[in-house]
């Protein structure tokens, strides 16, 4: 497969049409009818491009690429049109929108604009952010997709997620797919080590130089800098003033990692707002594990191939019904959670395979993210029966009218899930 393309059209025969060339070129395609479903489909699965018609009944194909720029940025997206002029293509580029095609499609033009999208959404090569952070996850794809951009850029990065969610690795990953792969990096933990520890570690003392001197022309990594001190905070600050080129301190970049919420830190003055904007230059958020829970079973596979490069045992792989449990945890801890019970299971492990019993075992008293249909369904239908006896303040009759349900149905359904409707008349009423 050369790639995944989502195919816009409102026009039913001419998206068949279009699918079935794709298809014949080698393409994944899927489809939509309208740009709200469109967006429907990118929230489920990002493509590597949109291939979108112009005309569309409701939102057309610039609205929609606006919208795509506002939730998935560098998404490239390509319009046609069967009215093309100068002026709507010139609109489109100078927008952003990466072509501008022409109905009837020129077979070749169509061609080499795709495989042009395609080298831009998709490295020639799995690169090392897709190494370490393999996903199915679009919020996860789309922070994969600004970190490649932040990358490339000499600019200080705040990392943000909760905690065990991969900041410090993001953190070396940006390094290594940086201009400065080939310089120092160093890290230190701000949150583990006494103020004048610290204090020496970062700015030195004496003929000894600190981290900032000595990872000259390359990265240094302030992990948790939410944990760093006032006098550390106003410190750190003026060190950075001086960290232009040419400067005796050298140029250093600084990327920084925190589970706090900064903003708030700020307005209750316990972090600097200079120093965070000296700081967040760009920025990433990784989300928890429980929000990508798609993830899971490769991110169980990939903690035990980094296992089994560490320690000699004998697991190789996950029974299915194993992978099914992990991915059904709630993993508060995150990934780091993740990989500490891999590693527990792979030492355990006296076979091949991980069953679901070892990993039952392991996860006892963890709670459970993902829920069982019925499990989900119990709880919608009992959350829906809630906020029709809100609406209509108790009237059952009302609320059965709603619900498209006849009276008798209706209260079967508020004795199933033990909710009074008095509860929800008004007082006095």
């Amino acid at each position: 497969m050369k790639g995944r393309i989502l195919l816009v059209d409102d026009d039913q025969s001419l998206l068949k049409l279009m699918t079935l060339r794709l298809r014949s070129e080698g393409y994944e395609v899927d489809t939509a009818e309208s740009g709200e479903q469109a967006l429907a489909r990118l929230r489920q699965q990002r493509p590597d491009m949109v291939l979108t018609d112009l005309r569309m009944d409701g939102m057309d194909g610039l609205n929609l690429f606006e919208r795509i720029q506002a939730e998935w940025l560098g998404m490239p997206v390509i319009i046609m049109t069967a009215h093309g002029t100068i002026p709507d293509a010139i609109a489109a580029t100078r927008s952003g929108v990466f072509s501008f095609l022409t109905k009837p499609i020129d077979k070749e033009a169509l061609r080499q604009t795709l495989e042009q999208a395609l080298a831009l959404s998709r490295p020639a090569q799995v690169d090392e952010l897709e190494a370490q952070f393999p996903t199915h996850s679009p919020p996860m794809q789309q922070t994969l997709l600004q970190a490649r951009s932040v990358a490339a850029m000499e600019v200080n990065v705040l990392i943000r997620g909760p905690s065990g969610s991969g900041k410090s690795r993001m953190a070396r990953v940006l390094h290594q797919s940086s201009p400065r792969a080939d310089k120092p990096f160093y890290a230190v933990q701000c949150g583990a080590l006494p103020d004048d520890e610290l204090g020496r570690q970062l700015f030195g003392e004496g003929s000894d130089a600190g981290l900032f001197e000595q990872a000259r022309g390359g990265t240094l990594l302030l992990d948790e800098i939410g944990e760093l001190s006032a006098p550390l905070q106003a410190k750190l600050l003026k060190v950075m003033e001086e960290l232009a080129p040419g400067q005796e301190v050298g140029e250093v970049r600084v990327l920084s990692t925190t589970h706090q919420d900064l903003v708030q830190a700020m307005e209750e003055g316990r972090f600097r707002e200079d120093l965070y904007y000296r700081l967040n230059v760009a920025n990433l958020t990784l989300p928890a594990l429980s929000e990508r829970s798609e993830d899971i079973p490769m991110l169980a596979r990939q903690a035990l191939d980094e296992v089994k490069v560490r320690h000699a045992c004998p697991a190789v792989g996950f029974a299915p019904e194993a992978l099914t449990l992990l991915a059904k945890a709630s993993w508060p801890g995150n990934i780091r959670q993740l990989f500490n019970l891999v590693e527990r299971l792979a030492a355990l492990s006296s076979g091949p395979m991980i069953g679901p019993i070892m990993v039952e075992t392991a996860l006892a008293g963890a709670g459970v993210a993902v829920p069982s249909f019925n499990e989900a369904r119990a709880e919608f239908e009992k959350e829906y029966l809630i906020r029709l006896l809100r609406i209509t303040e108790g009237n059952v009759t009302l609320a059965a009218n709603m619900a498209g349900r006849n009276r008798t149905d209706f209260y079967k359904l508020l004795s199933r899930h033990n909710i009074e409707a008095s509860h929800f008349k008004l007082k006095g009423g």
